[in-house]
């Protein structure tokens, strides 16, 4: 129901939207009082997660009902916070694609961290950036945030070889798409809204990734290292914190020299 909600509104209404949804936290959380499910993200305890997907894929337990994360933002923030320097106080440059709002609130206030988010439509974004085509310098950030966002793109290669370009040598992204198999399914004549749901998870997707997504990243000169979500999660906390034991994050990182 909050997708569907969320699909009828223009995305002018998104800032209000938000504003709104803050303001209801309180009763929000009264409303989901319990201790069975936790988000690590905004550090709240619910009686549960709330449903996402269309209707044909709807998958239960997913949204936390306070801010809005998937299991892929609660996984990402624990990758970040664990496996990366990003809270190591020295000075950075991040640019934050299709920026989730639940991270943006936590990234804007690191200390050192200048902060830069970037979308093609979103209200939330500070800049409009065609991930394909960036008006950005060459070696210009440390940092490059970029979650479900390549499955969305006809020339993902191009916005692979835009990251690798704006990044400064030794620079890291964090890497995350829906995955299924070992194998990349993609055929750009497939225009059909309810055969690429059927295919690709979403009508606004153009391919479904497999794990060769590794071999692409490798191939536009990045240095790829895998972690899964168990190797951040303990196996038995996984139901708590509503992540996903098997998801892979790409770690990219751009050579030194």
């Amino acid at each position: 129901m909050l997708s569907e909600i969320k699909a009828l509104l223009p995305a002018a209404f998104e800032p209000w939207e938000m504003r709104i949804r803050y303001l209801c936290r309180p009763l929000t959380r009264l409303f989901f009082f319990g201790r069975n499910r936790y988000c690590i993200v905004c550090d709240s305890w619910t009686r549960s997660f709330l449903s996402h997907g269309p209707m044909s894929r709807r998958n239960p337990d997913i949204v936390c009902p306070i801010c809005l994360s998937h299991r892929r933002h609660r996984l990402g923030w624990r990758y970040l916070n664990s496996h990366t320097d990003l809270l190591d106080g020295k000075p950075k440059r991040l640019l934050h694609f299709a920026p989730e709002m639940a991270f943006s609130v936590h990234l804007k206030k690191i200390p050192g961290l200048d902060y830069v988010s970037a979308d093609l439509a979103s209200p939330h974004a500070m800049r409009k950036i065609d991930i394909t085509s960036m008006d950005l310098p060459d070696n210009s950030f440390d940092i490059v945030l970029c979650s479900h966002v390549l499955e969305h793109v006809p020339e993902d290669r191009k916005a692979m070889q835009e990251i690798f370009r704006i990044l400064k040598p030794g620079g890291w992204g964090l890497i995350q798409v829906p995955i299924s198999g070992e194998t990349t399914l993609e055929d750009p004549t497939i225009t059909d809204p309810r055969e690429r749901e059927r295919l690709y998870y979403q009508n606004d997707h153009v391919r479904l990734y497999g794990m060769d997504l590794k071999d692409r990243l490798t191939q536009t000169s990045f240095v790829v290292e895998v972690t899964y979500g168990r190797e951040l999660v303990d196996p038995q906390k996984c139901e708590l914190l509503g992540v996903d034991a098997g998801e892979p994050l790409f770690h990219v990182r751009k050579p030194a020299t």
